[in-house]
């Protein structure tokens, strides 16, 4: 068992790049992060890709994911690599960084507490909200609303976690912003309460 702490935990084989992670993260096994940041709490197991993302605290991400699917110029004569990575095949050139700039201006942003599951794609622009649920082999291609369940290829919403006054309430009391010791103590309500006997007994 991996005992998280302060320092985020990243596996062995696992590349982060210009990131920023927060505490008790975890990176997993064969995983990459790249110029993204992940929040306190969160985490992602293992063959994930991660690359320019803004992803909030306690994000729970699945194995396979793929946040951020690399578009290719569809408008050039060639989708292919020679004509931006060019450095690659011709001696001599340059990359075409004005490509790779407008790839890293289509960041990904996600919410707190969010579930990506198991082989998910998330497209380059997309905002996902807090507490959303994005189900399994799903391609999100359109924005995920706040404690919204999107399944399918493309991605859909088929249904709601919670009445939008519960959501409301859920955001305002914001309690992935409490203390490492607030939450502690109260685990056991987190274990036993549903969603609307939490928010009664810690609404202020």
């Amino acid at each position: 068992m991996t005992k998280l702490g302060i320092e985020p935990h990243i596996h062995a084989t696992a590349h982060v790049t210009e990131s920023t992670l927060g505490r008790y993260t975890e990176v997993g096994a064969g995983s990459h992060v790249a110029r993204s940041t992940l929040g306190d709490y969160s985490y992602c197991v293992e063959n994930t890709q991660i690359a320019y993302a803004d992803i909030g605290k306690f994000a729970n991400i699945a194995s396979h994911v793929r946040i951020y699917a690399s578009m290719h110029p569809m408008e050039r004569a060639s989708l292919h690599h020679f004509t931006y990575r060019s450095a690659w095949y011709f001696e001599g050139e340059a990359d075409d960084q004005d490509f790779f700039d407008w790839r890293a201006a289509s960041r990904i942003s996600i919410g707190h507490d969010t579930w990506i599951g198991h082989g998910a794609v998330i497209m380059p622009g997309i905002k996902i909200g807090n507490g959303a649920i994005i189900g399994s082999n799903a391609v999100v291609t359109k924005d995920v609303a706040d404690f919204a369940i999107a399944v399918g290829v493309p991605a859909r919403t088929i249904k709601q976690r919670f009445r939008d006054d519960v959501a409301g309430r859920l955001d305002r009391l914001a309690w992935w912003d409490w203390s490492h010791e607030r939450l502690h103590q109260a685990l056991p309500d987190f274990r036993t309460l549903g969603a609307e006997g939490f928010l009664e007994k810690y609404e202020g």
